[in-house]
């Protein structure tokens, strides 16, 4: 069985070598979607019977390690150092530096490796993170994939 729960947050970025528009400032509703697979749980009077996940656990999972993190932040290139460098002089300036060029699919992996270890089989139900799907806009997105 697979699962999939959607959150959506907001925040900015740039590529920096872009060769039109994207390389400006700017920002996007992006939408993050967690597909987990397993087996269905069969446990009598516990509140997962029937399930794969709790859906509430799932997001609250991806809120604690990505979303609240990433929405309204400004997600930013390490090697980009003339924004960083700027957002630096902004007092309380909610900026996260990646070691990767803030791409769809760069942000798709990097979310897919924040949580992975996250999801953990607690009811032997084989539990498993199997796509982080990651939307810019509504129509392009990225997903990044269990191998």
């Amino acid at each position: 069985m697979r699962i999939t729960r959607r959150l959506e947050f907001d925040a900015g970025h740039r590529i920096p070598d872009h060769a039109s528009q994207c390389r400006h400032l700017h920002g996007h509703r992006y939408a993050l979607e967690v597909t987990l697979s397993g087996d269905v749980i069969k446990a009598d009077g516990l509140p997962v019977n029937g399930m794969v996940m709790d859906f509430a656990d799932v997001k609250r999972i991806a809120n604690e390690r990505v979303v609240h993190l990433w929405d309204h932040a400004f997600l930013a290139y390490r090697g980009d150092t003339t924004v960083i460098d700027f957002l630096a002089t902004l007092p309380g300036h909610k900026t996260v530096v990646l070691d990767v060029v803030p791409t769809a699919e760069n942000l798709a992996a990097e979310a897919f490796r924040i949580l992975d270890p996250a999801y953990r089989d607690t009811y032997g139900n084989h539990l498993r993170l199997e796509r982080v799907r990651l939307y810019e806009t509504p129509n392009c997105w990225a997903d990044a994939v269990r191998d």
